[in-house]
C-alpha cells in the first residue's frame, strides 16, 4: 500500500537539481543511484506511529536517528535532535510527503483530516504545513474510496483553496525548485490528476522540475490509492523492494496487514 509513496521518492531521488531541472517525462526511471530518502523514512515513521497508537513526534525522532543521512532538512534535523519538542512553525512540504499512511488508515474524512493535522503539527504547525498534509491525506482518502478525479479536483479547490485547474504543461515552463507546501502539494496533485496511470503520474510530477522526490512521493501516494497497487509496474515494484532497508520494509508489511486496501 505505501509503495506508491516509496516508489515516487526513489524514482525522483536522482532528479532534484536547481540548475539542471528535469523538464520532460522521457527519462530513465531507475539507476544505480536511485534510493530512498527522508520522504520514505518519515512515511514509514508515520505508519509506525499509527500502528502503535504512538506519538508522531517521537516516531519521527526515532527514525531520523536510524537514518540520519537520508536527506533531512537542516531545520528538521535540528528539531529532531533538540531536547525541546516544541514545533518550529514549519511550512515546508515535509508535512505532506510523510502523511500518506494517514490517508489509508482512517474510516472517515473527519478522522483523516484530524489525524493529518496531528501528524503535521508536531513540527510543521504553520497553517500551510497543516493544510498541505490535510490536502494530501484527503486526496488519498477520496481516491481509495472510489471518488472520481473531477470530484477530487473540485474538493481540493473548495476545501483547501489550492489551484488545481492548471495542467502540468501549463505549470512546467515557469516552475522552479521549491520546498514549500503551498508550491508543492497542488503541483503534485495536478500531476496525478493529469495522468492516465500510475507511471505517468510519477513521470509528470518529476517533469515539473521541482523537488522531484517529494512531488513524486505525493503524486505516487494518491495514484496508488486511485488505480490500486496492481497498477504499479512489476519491475518498478521489484526495484523499490530491492532498495528498501529491511527495517523500513517490516513496517510497510505490518501496515499493509492491518489496513488492507
Amino acid at each position: 500500500m505505501l509503495l506508491g509513496s516509496i516508489i515516487g521518492d526513489m524514482v525522483g531521488s536522482v532528479y532534484e537539481n536547481a540548475f539542471f531541472p528535469m523538464k520532460q517525462t522521457d527519462f530513465p526511471a531507475w539507476s544505480p543511484y536511485s534510493r530512498f530518502t527522508d520522504d520514505t523514512v518519515l512515511t514509514v515513521a508515520t505508519a509506525e506511529a499509527i500502528l502503535t497508537d504512538g506519538d508522531y513526534g517521537a516516531a519521527y525522532r526515532k527514525w531520523v536517528n536510524l537514518f540520519p543521512r537520508a536527506g533531512f532538512s537542516r531545520s528538521f534535523r535540528r528539531w529532531a535532535s533538540s531536547e525541546d519538542s516544541a514545533p518550529y512553525n514549519g511550512f515546508t512540504n515535509g508535512s505532506a510527503m510523510r502523511v500518506g499512511p494517514v490517508g489509508w488508515a482512517f474510516a472517515t474524512l473527519e478522522e483523516t483530516l484530524a489525524e493529518a493535522e496531528k501528524s503535521a503539527a508536531c513540527s510543521h504547525n504553520h497553517p500551510e504545513g497543516i493544510k498541505g498534509a490535510q490536502a494530501t491525506a484527503a486526496a488519498i482518502f477520496w481516491a481509495r474510496n472510489g471518488e472520481s478525479k473531477d470530484f477530487i479536483r473540485d474538493a481540493i479547490a473548495k476545501r483547501f483553496g489550492y489551484d488545481v485547474s492548471r495542467t502540468c504543461e501549463e505549470i512546467r515552463p515557469d516552475y522552479m525548485l521549491t520546498f514549500t507546501c503551498a508550491e508543492t502539494v497542488p503541483e503534485a496533485l495536478t500531476a496525478f490528476l493529469d495522468a492516465s496511470d500510475f507511471e505517468e503520474a510519477i513521470r509528470l510530477s518529476i517533469s515539473l522540475g521541482g523537488d522531484s522526490d517529494t512531488l513524486a512521493c505525493i503524486a505516487g501516494s494518491v495514484a496508488e490509492a486511485f488505480w490500486g497497487a496492481a497498477s504499479i509496474p512489476n519491475d518498478w515494484r521489484q526495484n523499490a523492494l530491492e532498495r528498501l532497508d529491511a527495517r523500513l520494509k517490516a513496517v510497510v508489511d505490518a501496515f499493509k496487514a492491518k489496513f488492507p486496501a
